[in-house]
């Protein structure tokens, strides 16, 4: 998640413009109307926008409990995920000053996965949709360094048709439970340029603490190539991992998921 430029090194990314009600409409319309690109806008004294959609290529590997149905092991790579793949969205937005940072980083996917057989389970398939809302707040404490807090609201839709061993042979089963629940976090985020053209960030999350899930942590490594003075493109490596147990019996819901894999990000600055 690129950061935008500090003011006083805003020259190279930002072209400034004179904040009268025409400007602002002006640069607002800019802003929202340029869809499949990041753009940083100058939006009023010296706070600075961002607007970033983009693209994970995903693996999964864990497994989801709903009810009394054996625990459902799932182990997709990218390939699978995108022959499987119903739906995905992902959007991140960020406002901020030389001190503060203010940000939303929304994600949804929808998938089908095959559930890997074991002793219980002859085959079978979980449908999958989750959504994860992050809100965070940083505070710059060095010309590199951020440190904060977030809130991630985790929903998971999450339907599992089983085909299980029983004494006389297969038995088809299914059930399919939602849960959704929220997940504070320490967030931190480092970021150094390189050269010219190049900017390294690395980003973290470490939280749940029990209050939704048991774990829930990410780790995002990216490095930003500025192709020209309006244009650039990201490359980085995403893990996201959640562990998250509640209920029992016909209300429990497990999901003990990690979901890892490369992000592409298009940008386009002015």
């Amino acid at each position: 998640m690129p950061v935008l430029p500090m003011p006083a090194t805003q020259g190279r990314l930002h072209t400034r413009l004179p904040m009268g009600p025409r400007n602002k409409l002006a640069a607002l319309l800019l802003v929202v109307g340029t869809p499949g690109f990041s753009a940083h806008a100058q939006v009023a004294g010296d706070w600075s926008l961002l607007i970033e959609p983009y693209v994970m290529f995903p693996n999964m590997k864990g497994e989801t409990g709903v009810a009394n149905l054996p625990p459902a092991s799932v182990d997709e790579d990218p390939a699978d995920i995108f022959s499987n793949l119903q739906f995905g969205a992902m959007l991140y937005a960020e406002a901020r000053t030389s001190s503060w940072a203010f940000s939303s980083d929304v994600l949804y996917m929808k998938l089908e996965a095959e559930v890997a057989p074991d002793s219980q389970v002859f085959d079978g398939t979980a449908e999958v949709s989750q959504v994860g809302w992050e809100l965070a707040a940083l505070r710059r404490l060095s010309s590199w360094f951020e440190l904060g807090i977030a809130a991630t609201y985790n929903k998971i839709d999450a339907d599992v048709d089983l085909v299980v061993n029983g004494f006389q042979g297969p038995i088809p089963i299914s059930a399919g439970l939602d849960e959704d629940w929220i997940d504070p976090s320490i967030v931190a985020r480092a970021s150094v340029p390189l050269g010219e053209k190049w900017q390294f960030q690395v980003r973290g999350n470490v939280g749940g603490f029990g209050v939704g899930s048991e774990m829930f942590y990410q780790l995002q490594v990216d490095a930003i190539w500025l192709v020209s003075y309006r244009w650039q493109i990201g490359l980085g490596y995403r893990w996201i991992d959640i562990d998250y147990d509640h209920g029992s019996g016909t209300d429990r819901f497990v999901y003990d998921m990690s979901t890892f894999g490369p992000v592409l990000r298009a940008g386009f600055s002015f």
